[in-house]
């Protein structure tokens, strides 16, 4: 799934070129829609005339009528003739019009020629909402910054002119035009933008905001991390395009086969000229004219036009929702999983672990006992030292002191003096004292998923903390939608088995592989894969690299970070789970609705085909028919622009009260 193919950047002109339907840049749609009326005032005031026996009057005006209506069009058509060497619908429309022209059919030309180019200026406009959210998003970007100099002055320079290092001032009420780290003041930032969220989030000295983002009370002074274009939004809003501009495989076996079908359509009415003029002794006007209404309905523009539009309003309602599809094919294929694995910290669980039980030996001060374990881990990195200070601070107040003789043996636990008492403090196997007084409440925190760390003063085990990693809110429920969706779901984490065990129970997951290691995970997606089918693995992108990478589709749970824009094939920017489950419904709804409209354009085609053969059709309902069902399928697409869910998180069963496992 994943090669370069799929990842080769095309122009939306691709679609335009097959069907008048993508979205021409130096060309606006009023001016397009602008030579399509005037076409069609000239078509009227040749009618007009006609009707009023000025026939050489008439054919002149139908003439211009043909020229400035059929311009665009004709410029197309033959563009890709000359010079890409492809035949494609407009050349059929060019030559329709001639034909019926040449028989004297001036006026059902002129209809012809009107109505196409009516339609294709309507297209263009209508599609162009698709591209109205990357737009919109686009024009969030600052143009200009407040730059301060060292005595405190600021001026206002071009963004692009901002380096690394600079320092500038932020307003309440301007956009942040920088990436970079708060050095002084507090605020509130809307990071809509970056991550769909609407909820303001708090900002103080530390803190990094990103470019494009609201800053809402306060005034900050940053400091420029990253320069303009390597700025998180704007390769946001780079992905976004890249999506936008690949096809997914229906797309492109529908171009591939566009030469070839216009090539069948002019054999087709060749054929059918022939057949009726001679077979049939059609009068050489008639068989023409049916030929020319055959040539129109065979057109295959709506059958073009199902895929696209489709696809770019379903990649616009995710990044409105604050999900990036590096590509589309990964939009279309994500609702054909058979399997979506997770990883477990970060990603079902909010990846901070909290303590949240201490037992401690009977008749022991509980004061010395926190004092000396948050001053020793304050020495230590370890990922749960944070964790056991902070759940010490909530019990207490602490007197720090400082450590005498620290020793960190990795893997096991820490060694250090505090008080003249030798401490440790780490695993079971790290304690030299006797752990059996807490064997029960060891046996009881293991079976509910809890990191047990032991606490040993002079080789006497004095306490033992558990430490859990807490399941993010709507886990069980994103959990149960995917499964009703009939999706298996499965966890790998780098857990051990018991821990794993108790949290896949907990949110009742299908399956889950414990103790891998993140070069082991690529092997629990191969099983997964080998077990189920398509796989797409839901990870931090961090770790996961390699398992994203694997999996059949790799989704970063993003929370703004470009290490997740550039490793996964979708992002959720907001480190929400419950997007999982949307995007899947979006993938369903947007399949659905490109099926609806290859049904339906197909049906019509043949329709029309059998209708013209039955000389039922005539030039201008063939047109008003093609045209009209080209114009259905592209608003049928265009409703994916609608943010829709099938089942909200709040509509679902209560998940997420806990139980037990």
């Amino acid at each position: 799934m994943k090669n370069e193919e799929q990842r080769t950047n095309f122009s939306l002109a691709a679609c335009k070129r097959a069907c008048s339907h993508g979205v021409k840049q130096s060309l606006g749609p009023h001016r397009e829609l602008t030579f399509a009326l005037f076409g069609g005032l000239f078509m009227v005031i040749a009618f007009l005339f006609d009707q009023t026996g000025y026939l050489w009057t008439a054919t002149t005006i139908y003439a211009i009528s043909y020229l400035i209506g059929g311009y665009y069009k004709a410029k197309e058509g033959l563009t890709d003739l000359f010079q890409d060497k492809s035949l494609n619908v407009e050349l059929l429309m060019i030559i329709a019009a001639i034909g019926a022209a040449s028989i004297g059919y001036w006026g059902e030309g002129a209809v012809l020629i009107f109505i196409f180019a009516l339609s294709g200026a309507l297209e263009t406009y209508t599609l162009q909402k698709s591209e109205s959210n990357l737009s919109a998003l686009m024009e969030l970007a600052p143009h200009e910054a407040n730059l301060l100099s060292g005595n405190g002055e600021t001026n206002v320079v071009p963004v692009k002119e901002l380096k690394i290092g600079n320092h500038i001032l932020v307003k309440p009420g301007e956009r942040v035009p920088a990436d970079g780290e708060i050095v002084s003041g507090t605020s509130t930032v809307d990071e809509s933008a970056i991550t769909g969220e609407s909820m303001p989030v708090h900002k103080n000295e530390g803190g990094v905001v990103y470019n494009s983002t609201m800053n809402q009370r306060g005034v900050l002074t940053v400091s420029v991390t990253k320069e303009d274009e390597d700025s998180l939004f704007q390769k946001m809003i780079a992905l976004v395009q890249e999506a936008k501009e690949s096809r997914p495989p229906s797309q492109r076996l529908i171009e591939k086969l566009e030469g070839p079908y216009v090539i069948a359509v002019l054999a087709l009415v060749l054929i059918s000229f022939l057949f009726t003029y001679l077979a049939l002794g059609w009068t050489f006007e008639t068989a023409l004219y049916q030929a020319m209404v055959l040539l129109v309905v065979a057109s295959p523009c709506a059958v073009v036009a199902s895929i696209m539009p489709a696809m770019l309003a379903a990649i616009s309602n995710g990044a409105k929702q604050g999900v990036l599809f590096k590509s589309g094919i990964y939009l279309e294929q994500l609702s054909k999983m058979k399997a979506i694995a997770f990883d477990k910290t970060g990603t079902l669980t909010e990846g901070n672990p909290r303590l949240t039980d201490v037992r401690l030996k009977e008749g022991i001060d509980e004061t010395d006992v926190y004092n000396a374990i948050a001053s020793i881990e304050m020495r230590s990195d370890h990922p749960l030292a944070s964790a056991i200070i902070n759940g010490m601070k909530e019990r207490q107040d602490i007197s720090f002191v400082e450590p005498t003789d620290f020793e960190d043996t990795p893997g096991w636990g820490i060694a250090a003096g505090v008080d003249g008492y030798t401490w440790r403090i780490g695993k079971k196997a790290f304690m030299t004292g006797d752990t059996a007084r807490f064997s029960y409440i060891e046996k009881e925190w293991s079976n509910t998923g809890k990191t047990i760390v032991f606490v040993e003063r002079d080789e006497e085990v004095l306490a033992a903390l558990a430490l859990s990693d807490i399941v993010r809110e709507h886990t069980r429920a994103t959990v149960a939608a995917i499964q009703d969706k009939g999706m298996h779901t499965a966890m790998i984490t780098g857990d051990q088995e018991a821990t794993a065990k108790a949290i896949a129970n907990d949110i009742s997951l299908d399956t889950w592989l414990a103790n891998r290691l993140p070069e082991d995970k690529v092997e629990a997606v191969e099983t997964l894969q080998n077990d189920y089918g398509k796989v797409a693995m839901v990870g931090d992108g961090v770790n996961d690299a390699p398992a994203l990478a694997k999996a059949d589709i790799g989704v970063a749970m993003g929370s703004g970070t470009d290490v997740a824009l550039e490793t996964a094939d979708v992002v959720l920017m907001k480190n929400d789970l419950t997007k999982m489950n949307e995007i899947i419904h979006l993938s369903k709804r947007l399949n659905r609705i490109v099926a609806q409209n290859l049904i339906f354009s197909m049906s019509v085609i043949i329709l029309l085909v059998i209708g013209t053969f039955f000389q039922n059709v005539s030039l201008p309902l063939g047109v008003v028919g093609h045209e009209g069902s080209t114009l259905i399928v592209i608003a049928n697409g265009l409703r994916l622009l609608r943010t829709k869910r099938k089942q909200s998180m709040h509509q679902l069963p209560d998940f997420n009260a806990p139980t037990k496992a």
